[in-house]
């Protein structure tokens, strides 16, 4: 599923379609370069979860930040620092993919750890060069597709 995305707020739009379908055991990959968008995406996402505003810093530099929302648990990793796959068991990070919502900025720094139904969110620029965005949406599990079928914006 591919997504143009003119600015910000259809992304956050994009971001509240998807939170309305995330289930407890979900991980969610954000891909893409950086400042393209990723960190809006997953706070966006994380708002709707929690049902008010919160406050949702980037954990660039804590490469963790937690949100117990009322009937999940959302993980909202950044490993854009981290130098090893391994440095990721130290963040707890196997039992948040198995108990929790996971989102993960710069997956490919874990790629063999990603569980094999991730749902991988891919940000690129736009076509016209104006900061809008093309946003690519996959997974190879059949439940994905499914749950993300009649996905609205």
């Amino acid at each position: 599923m591919i997504r143009e995305l003119a600015d910000q707020e259809e992304t956050e739009a994009v971001a509240r379609a998807l939170a309305a379908h995330l289930r407890n055991g979900d991980v969610l990959a954000l891909e893409g370069t950086l400042g393209i968008g990723k960190t809006v995406l997953a706070r966006a996402i994380i708002r709707v979860c929690m049902g008010a505003p919160v406050e949702v810093p980037s954990p660039t530099f804590t490469l963790l930040q937690s949100y117990e929302a009322k009937d999940v648990t959302i993980h909202h990793f950044d490993l854009y620092r981290i130098e090893a796959p391994e440095e990721a068991y130290e963040l707890g990070i196997e039992d948040a993919f198995e108990d929790d919502v996971s989102l993960v900025e710069w997956p490919e720094r874990i790629a063999g750890l990603l569980p094999a139904g991730t749902l991988v969110l891919r940000l690129e620029p736009g076509r016209g060069g104006d900061g809008s965005r093309r946003l690519a949406i996959s997974s190879g599990d059949p439940d994905w597709v499914a749950r993300l079928a009649g996905l609205d914006t």
